[in-house]
């Protein structure tokens, strides 16, 4: 029995051998993706004067994301943006308007398709994703899994290229840690509306989830000035708390579960080796136990196999030798 047991110890340590090597190995690589079933809402308030009154108001933005599940891959997603800014003096506005609203509270709407890189966030390009929308380059609406503190290249939609993401340390959000990067663009020429030029300047700050690259909460300044100085947009606004609080909730449940993965190298392998060492222990403990139950059961069988021992008790002389066996027979036959 305690063979049997070890050899089953035994099995069960190769199996948790391999999947402690699989979980180090192909897991990762294979979980650290980002999904294909992308449907998220991002809401944001703040504040905002804009042409053509000038006037301040307070302001309401909705994003929408959705991913392509048909044109994404093992290793590409595509995705789907709207973005709609409005005002929102009253606080009751909708979620969007479109030009023909009668209170003229639409700021900005806009559209866009892109492609990224499941693992690394970056743009792909390839016209079997994108068709023909436009290029992008860098990140686009993510950062990488297991984020590095270093500058990355972010897409910016007025300027139409990347631009810097400098890591500017740590800092808790809501009691979780981020990484925290800045983009800095001040007075750049650029199509700040369509077919007008002007001036361009944008502080965006993002505190990213450092193990899945999340965007969890964000605040920007963005200033839009037309040739002649005067201003067409002038924006301050972020994340709702709603949104960063569901953000932050999302990321811990993901952080458990990538956490788990992290782990499982290490425990499926001290697993495996106990079960080896006790395995072996028992299989060769019961090995070494049965080579001698064998030995002895040889010792016992006389020379014809029969299970006696050498010395037959049939002819067996209790008196001594056969002489002396002889005497006392011939006294009882007196």
């Amino acid at each position: 029995m305690r063979r049997i047991i070890g050899l089953v110890l035994m099995g069960l340590a190769g199996f948790l051998i391999t999947t402690a090597l699989l979980a180090l190995i192909y897991i990762p690589g294979a979980v650290k993706k980002t999904p294909l079933d992308t449907d998220s809402y991002t809401r944001l308030t703040g504040n905002a004067a804009a042409l053509p009154t000038g006037d301040g108001s307070a302001v309401k933005a909705l994003s929408r994301t959705v991913a392509d599940g048909q044109k994404s891959d093992g290793d590409v997603v595509v995705f789907d943006t709207f973005s709609c800014l409005i005002k929102d003096p009253n606080g009751d506005s909708p979620d969007c308007v479109d030009d023909t609203d009668p209170d003229r509270r639409l700021v900005t709407a806009t559209t866009d398709r892109f492609a990224t890189d499941r693992k690394t966030g970056l743009a792909v390009n390839d016209e079997k994703y994108i068709g023909d929308a436009q290029p992008h380059d860098g990140l686009v609406n993510k950062f990488p899994f297991d984020v590095e503190k270093k500058t990355y290249p972010f897409w910016d939609g007025i300027l139409d290229r990347a631009v810097d993401a400098a890591f500017e340390g740590e800092e808790k959000v809501n009691g979780w840690d981020t990484y925290k990067f800045v983009i800095d663009v001040s007075d750049e020429p650029a199509e700040i509306s369509t077919g007008i030029q002007g001036t361009y300047s944008d502080l965006k700050t993002m505190f990213v989830d450092p193990r899945t690259g999340s965007i969890l909460k964000q605040t920007e300044q963005q200033k839009r000035v037309l040739d002649n100085g005067t201003t067409v947009l002038d924006l301050d606004f972020g994340f709702t708390d709603e949104t960063v609080k569901a953000n932050i909730d999302a990321a811990k449940d993901n952080d458990s579960r990538l956490g788990l993965i992290g782990n499982l190298p290490l425990i499926a392998g001290l697993l495996g080796l106990l079960a080896l060492a006790a395995g072996f222990f028992l299989w060769n403990g019961a090995r070494r136990t049965g080579g001698d139950d064998d030995r002895l059961a040889d010792d016992t069988r006389g020379p014809d196999g029969d299970g006696h021992a050498n010395d037959d008790t049939r002819n067996l002389d209790v008196f001594g030798d056969d002489e002396a066996t002889r005497s006392r027979s011939e006294i009882h036959g007196r």
